[in-house]
């Protein structure tokens, strides 16, 4: 997959293609309908197919410091519409200056004149331009007279979690917000993903003899609510079965808020200063303030072997 940063970015000569546009962020369910949508048009036309996405999100430059915590950083996403097929992905710098395109102005400018769009495909609250001025079918008016079709995906309704709701960028950020992991997974498609780097921390779970990945996150990642839950942590390529624990570790005082993941099993691992990931598969239990070390040892072991049999269950 191509990759371009910019409208400078795009290769001279480019010809025409099928896109799609938005922030995408997390690339949950429904976003894979519209992206697959298409991948599938740009191959029953013979084009390529092109991901139109922005960063920073649009809203921190619209409205500063509501930049709404993430769901995947932009090398995840990338990576996530690789494996749907996507030819190209276009990361947009959303500035000041850009959020006041009116939304003619930006088709002429991103679809017409540099993406040459044979087709939109898009999601039906799909809104674009100054002030979101621009909707589905002022897109599909415009198509008329620049010669590229539109096609709107209903979006599926995610199930139980959501409420019969469509899915959502906005209900997953809630469900994770909430710590319930299972219904971000239906919504998702797959366990949320929190990523950062491996820093030097109090090392009491290596003196309990639970070594744990103590992960800086990083910004603006949605961190799923306190507690303790089962997952994976990936490393170097390896993906290893956890117990997460999310929270201030109330146990010894703590302040800070941190995401430590130890990885069953494992107590030779050497993580500091590499950059991993932490999947979240399922809630186990609220964080706890123990009478003595003992009873927190013991938890700690039940934990474990909760997560253990959790994840072994996982067929995702």
């Amino acid at each position: 997959m191509q990759r371009w940063r910019g409208l400078e970015d795009i290769p001279e000569g480019w010809g025409r293609s099928v896109v799609t546009i938005g922030s995408f962020d997390g690339v949950h369910r429904g976003h894979q309908l519209i992206i697959g949508r298409a991948v599938e048009r740009a191959r029953e036309l013979g084009v390529p197919s092109v991901v139109v996405t922005f960063d920073p999100h649009p809203a921190e430059v619209v409205r500063p410091g509501s930049h709404p915590p993430l769901l995947a950083p932009h090398h995840f996403r990338a990576e996530l519409m690789a494996e749907l097929g996507v030819d190209a992905l276009l990361i947009l710098p959303f500035t000041a200056e850009f959020s006041k395109l009116p939304p003619a102005e930006f088709v002429v400018k991103v679809l017409v004149d540099k993406l040459h769009a044979k087709a939109v495909v898009e999601g039906p609250n799909f809104r674009f331009g100054h002030k979101a001025a621009g909707n589905v079918a002022f897109l599909a008016e415009l198509g008329e007279t620049y010669d590229y079709e539109v096609e709107v995906i209903d979006l599926y309704v995610s199930g139980e979690a959501g409420g019969g709701q469509p899915f959502s960028s906005t209900l997953t950020r809630r469900l994770v917000a909430e710590g319930d992991m299972t219904g971000a997974l239906e919504i998702l498609g797959r366990p949320h993903r929190v990523e950062g780097v491996v820093v030097r921390g109090a090392q009491r779970g290596r003196e309990l003899g639970f070594p744990t990945a103590n992960v800086e996150t990083l910004p603006h990642t949605a961190i799923p609510a306190d507690g303790v839950y089962a997952g994976w942590l990936t490393a170097d390529g390896e993906r290893m079965p956890a117990a997460i624990s999310v929270g201030t570790n109330p146990q010894f005082d703590g302040t800070d808020r941190t995401v430590e993941a130890y990885a069953i099993d494992r107590v030779d691992l050497d993580l500091y200063g590499l950059h991993v990931a932490v999947d979240f598969l399922a809630y186990v239990r609220g964080q706890e303030k123990f009478s003595d070390l003992d009873g927190l040892m013991a938890q700690m072991r039940t934990d474990v072997n909760r997560c253990r049999e959790l994840t072994a269950a996982y067929d995702g």
